[in-house]
């Protein structure tokens, strides 16, 4: 048991170590392009650099607003705006919805609930070494157009909702305003084959 505790414990220290070095690189890149940080900036992007949620500008604002009553939602956006120009963010966009923002830079896949919104990250494979490069040349065989990224989303219903019985027709009740900002799946989605019957 003492074995497992030193382990977890070592892996959050771990994981703090990395967290801080990733914060502090974000600096520098903001630093050599003569951006200054100030105590909102700061705020947003340590929120971001932790977050697993993929955010929407409103969500930052709401989490981060009571230590920063000044700040607006149009601050928050202009920000993640300056770090996905930066490089420090992905802009996540679902159609004419509320735009996401991931904080992983790594290259990873998201599955969307077609429910409540959630977005989750998924890697694949398991161990991190994706076949990006095996489609990128690909995707120059077939068609010429050299990838500079790409994005892949699978489409289901989470098991908050699952075990909620909530489904696309029965929706969890709208909380607050935000809650129409989720992505919703595109029409052009196929299902799954065992969904089809194939």
């Amino acid at each position: 048991m003492q074995k497992l505790a030193a382990t977890a414990e070592r892996v959050y220290v771990d994981g703090e170590k990395a967290l801080e070095a990733r914060f502090q690189e974000a600096v520098e890149a903001l630093r050599a392009r003569g951006i200054r940080m100030t105590p909102q900036r700061h705020a947003i992007l340590a929120y971001m650099l932790k977050t697993r949620s993929h955010p929407t500008a409103d969500e930052i604002y709401k989490a981060l607003s009571p230590g920063f009553p000044s700040m607006s939602v149009a601050t928050v956006y202009n920000n993640l705006k300056l770090f996905k120009e930066v490089g420090l963010v992905r802009e996540l966009t679902f159609g004419d919805q509320a735009s996401r923002f991931d904080g992983q830079l790594h290259d990873h896949y998201h599955v969307v609930c077609v429910v409540c919104g959630r977005i989750e990250d998924v890697e694949y494979p398991p161990d991190g070494r994706l076949p990006v490069a095996l489609l990128r040349q690909e995707v120059l065989r077939q068609t010429g157009f050299r990838p500079l990224e790409h994005r892949f989303e699978v489409y289901g219903i989470c098991s908050d909702c699952q075990k909620a019985g909530r489904s696309p027709e029965r929706p969890a009740p709208a909380a607050d305003a935000s809650a129409d900002e989720k992505p919703r799946r595109p029409a052009a989605i196929v299902p799954a084959a065992e969904e089809t019957g194939a």
